[in-house]
């Protein structure tokens, strides 16, 4: 999974900005266009998308509203477009932030580290009966400690933080496995029965890890 994904019709500012995020140490990629944010965030996913709103094609707006469908990744709209009215629909279609352009880099360099910070620093994520440590990647359910395996873990904890959105199995597998993977999609289903076995009361009536047929799964 990318750390951020940048999506900006102007090339010279999309790779400035990547030249600095990446010396921070971040996985990132650029986007010139709403259509190419969309390909690689199915293919890759993200943890934060730092969005320009005039784009040629599908709009920031509606590459908003299209991650939102499927992904609780954190949106940043960095637009120049300041006025009340674009700044609340942005918010409304999505967006967790907004800032104006053009903006001050180490600001915005700052904001993202403290989301980052918050975010997905974590030690621990506690949800429900379920603890997953980050720091020693080990699952208790109900103070009880689960022997799982690294894909294991990964994948509840992509499950989690997206929780009540409904992920793909392309999107599942191509941030588990990764996109060139010699495994084959089918070892995701393997997984998801391995998991709800260690953290469902009743593994073939599930309530926390979901089918969506035809689609994907979703946590609750």
């Amino acid at each position: 999974m990318l750390d951020i994904l940048i999506v900006e019709d102007n090339e010279e500012i999309g790779n400035l900005l990547c030249d600095f995020l990446r010396k921070e140490n971040y996985t990132v990629a650029v986007a010139t266009t709403g259509e190419r944010a969309l390909e690689l965030f199915d293919k890759y996913g993200c943890k934060l998308i730092v969005l320009d709103v005039m784009l040629p094609g599908i709009d920031g707006l509606g590459v908003c509203a299209k991650i939102r469908e499927s992904s609780n990744a954190h949106i940043l709209i960095a637009s120049a477009k300041t006025d009340k009215e674009s700044k609340l629909a942005g918010l409304v279609t999505g967006a967790d932030d907004y800032i104006d352009k053009p903006y001050d880099v180490d600001i915005l360099l700052a904001k993202i580290k403290g989301i980052f910070k918050r975010k997905y620093a974590l030690d621990e994520i506690n949800e429900g009966n379920l603890t997953l440590n980050n720091v020693t990647k080990t699952l208790k359910v109900n103070g009880e400690e689960k022997n799982v395996t690294d894909k294991e873990f990964d994948l509840l904890k992509l499950l989690i933080e997206n929780k009540n959105a409904t992920l793909k199995k392309e999107y599942l597998f191509s941030n588990i496995w990764g996109s060139d993977s010699d495994s084959e999609i089918q070892t995701l289903t393997v997984h998801i029965k391995w998991l709800r076995e260690k953290i469902e009361e009743d593994p073939k009536n599930p309530k926390h890890i979901l089918t969506v047929w035809g689609t994907g799964y979703r946590f609750e």
